[in-house]
């Protein structure tokens, strides 16, 4: 009788012990649960960030710089001076003098109606640089007349504007607008290299942009084509014609 009173005990006592082990078990699983549901949910898509911590400076080149600056600095000042300017531009960036004067023009005549954009003329020689090399993809020559010796339909880069980071047989011009969008946004000829940088302008100041921050910079950028890879490659050519320029005297 004693003996089976002492399993009986130790029945008990190996029952309470299992149970005090599973409450801790259960207990740890809780506090483990807890911690990682106040962490931060990981989105299910990549986060679109800038390639390198970036600038008003470097992202939207010369947005800085007072609107008073005079022709020989890094920004056009009128459109009087812009042939002047534009050759400067042009010793120190290996841009066509000819495409920056509609770079130029472009900062300037979106800069009269939307101030708030701060859109500079480098962050469109970017786009003129992956859409179409300043206008003589495919061996063509910007003519003075701002248009190209062979007619630029369809580029090999990722933005051809309006075809969702596809490139598209259809897509025209120096900085590669599709037909449909282009009637929107341009107005007279898309080949003609004016034109097409002023309804880019036009394009990227769309929806509040302010192109003199980060944030801004990337949100017009992308809304033009909506591919990572497109506005690095865009960033890396503004920014490289931004640095030339720095220092630009008359």
């Amino acid at each position: 009788m004693r003996e089976m009173t002492g399993n009986a005990r130790r029945r008990t006592l190996a029952f309470r012990f299992a149970g005090l082990l599973a409450v801790l078990v259960l207990a740890a699983g809780w506090v483990l649960l807890a911690s990682r549901l106040t962490q931060p949910l990981k989105s299910s898509t990549t986060t679109r960030v800038p390639p390198m911590q970036v600038s008003a400076a470097s992202v939207a080149p010369g947005s800085a710089t007072p609107a008073s600056a005079d022709s020989a600095g890094t920004r056009p000042s009128t459109l009087a001076g812009l042939a002047g300017w534009a050759h400067r531009v042009a010793r120190v960036t290996g841009v066509p003098a000819r495409a920056l004067e509609a770079y130029g023009n472009g900062e300037l005549r979106i800069r009269a109606t939307r101030p708030d954009c701060r859109l500079s003329w480098a962050t469109l020689a970017g786009l003129g640089r992956i859409e179409s090399d300043h206008g003589q993809y495919g061996g063509a020559k910007l003519g003075s007349d701002g248009r190209p010796t062979v007619p630029i339909v369809g580029t090999p880069s990722p933005g051809a504007l309006g075809s969702q980071g596809r490139t598209h047989a259809r897509a025209l011009g120096p900085m590669q607008f599709m037909p449909g969008t282009w009637s929107h946004w341009g107005t007279g000829d898309p080949q003609q290299i004016d034109n097409a940088a002023l309804a880019a302008a036009r394009y990227l100041c769309a929806g509040g942009h302010d192109l003199s921050t980060a944030a801004g910079w990337w949100s017009a950028v992308l809304s033009y084509d909506d591919s990572v890879e497109f506005a690095r490659k865009v960033f890396t050519a503004a920014d490289r014609y931004a640095r030339a320029t720095a220092n630009l005297g008359g």
